[in-house]
């Protein structure tokens, strides 16, 4: 059996997560994505991985049903025999912005399955069974992608920020329960990133990065979330956990 230390990405198929998929990829990890379906965009992906030297190995499921959580744990530990990083990424934003005073119960349940309640559930399958497995050679983490609006807040979208602050927290109670067992509990906090998500606020963003905000000057790429997920798994930061670390090119910093 290979002794490469594997990596379970939600929401992989696309995105933040196929960049995250290959930057473990090339880093030596195997790589099990999950998405709610294996279509082209996933074979990509996988492709992709194997492309770079890597095991691949998709799970369908809806990180919405809690009650496949265990389900899911399960198969992402038996795609390669173990698991050493769980990165939740998966993650979907309003159908429709607007009002704070107009969001519906559907929406905020919406919102609140699949960006908290489904990660809250597959993070608590998944640490059962890391704490149930002897630790082996290679770091164990548990990462989070939140977003900026756990900070900044976007009122047109109430439901969203609100589902990013509970992963916020999520992180800290998690990173507290696990310390002693010496696996990281870890949370990044994107900024502005070119996905399929923002693609429908882009003239709204390029504004934005027009006036300085963020003041780095340009568009983040999920490979820069990558970079940073790759690290946190990869141990280099041993005595931190329950940090947050943005990757907004700045938008945390408070200006006058």
């Amino acid at each position: 059996m290979s002794n490469r230390p594997r990596v379970f990405i939600t929401g992989g198929r696309r995105g933040i997560g196929r960049g995250i998929a290959y930057g473990f990829a090339e880093k030596g990890y195997d790589v099990v994505i999950n998405d709610i379906v294996e279509d082209e965009a996933a074979a990509e992906t996988l492709a992709g991985v194997r492309e770079r030297g890597a095991g691949a190995a998709f799970i369908a499921g809806n990180i919405a049903a809690v009650d496949q959580a265990a389900a899911l744990a399960d198969k992402a530990f038996a795609a390669f025999g173990g698991l050493e990083c769980l990165v939740n990424n998966a993650g979907i934003s309003v159908k429709k912005r607007g009002d704070i005073l107009d969001v519906t119960p559907e929406s905020y349940d919406e919102l609140m399955n699949v960006n908290l309640r489904g990660p809250f559930f597959l993070t608590q399958e998944v640490a059962r069974r890391m704490l149930a497995a002897p630790a082996g050679e290679h770091p164990r983490s548990i990462v989070s992608l939140s977003s900026m609006n756990a900070y900044v807040i976007a009122p047109e979208r109430a439901e969203y920020c609100l589902s990013k602050t509970g992963v916020s927290v999520m992180t800290k109670l998690f990173a507290v329960r696990l310390a002693a067992s010496g696996i990281g509990v870890f949370e990044i906090r994107p900024g502005i990133i070119r996905t399929d998500m923002t693609a429908v606020v882009k003239d709204r963003y390029d504004k934005l990065l027009a006036e300085g905000v963020p003041p780095t000057p340009r568009w983040g790429e999920p490979r820069d979330i990558a970079r940073v997920a790759v690290q946190l798994a990869g141990g280099d930061f041993h005595f931190s956990t329950g940090d947050a670390f943005h990757v907004d090119g700045g938008i945390h910093i408070h200006r006058l």
